[in-house]
């Protein structure tokens, strides 16, 4: 029973994968912003942090669609992804904002003042708040 359990839990995650590609895409398509919403992808690349106002580490994922995201992570209110490198995984939960290049993931931390929903990233077991 045990097995079938783990393979269903697989088998919903690996689905509501698809449903937040799909829904990611068709933002990207109709060009909206502001979307909160939850994904993974592979760091395609590790970009040098945005270090203007508040820090960023930056990197490119690509989902399963072919849809590239730029993550800017505020390492001011949460911590860095640590030894994170091209080739990994990584899910996130946060707001997507469009641009033309396939749209932009930020939002990946808590927020200190509790008006905004709580995102995060999520690699090689740890969470990064």
């Amino acid at each position: 029973m045990r097995c079938l359990t783990t393979v269903l839990c697989v088998f919903l995650l690996a689905l509501t994968a698809r449903a937040d590609d799909a829904r990611l895409a068709q933002a990207y398509a109709n060009h909206e912003s502001d979307l909160q919403i939850r994904g993974t992808g592979v760091v395609l690349r590790v970009l040098k942090d945005d270090t203007e106002g508040s820090k960023h580490q930056r990197f490119i994922l690509k989902l399963a669609t072919g849809q590239t995201l730029l993550v800017a992570h505020n390492i001011d209110l949460a911590p860095r992804v640590a030894n994170l490198k091209e080739g990994d995984t990584v899910e996130f939960y946060g707001e997507y904002e469009w641009n033309a290049k396939g749209g932009v993931i930020h939002w990946t931390h808590h927020d200190p003042a509790a008006r905004h929903p709580h995102g995060w990233l999520k690699h090689a077991g740890k969470t990064y708040r």
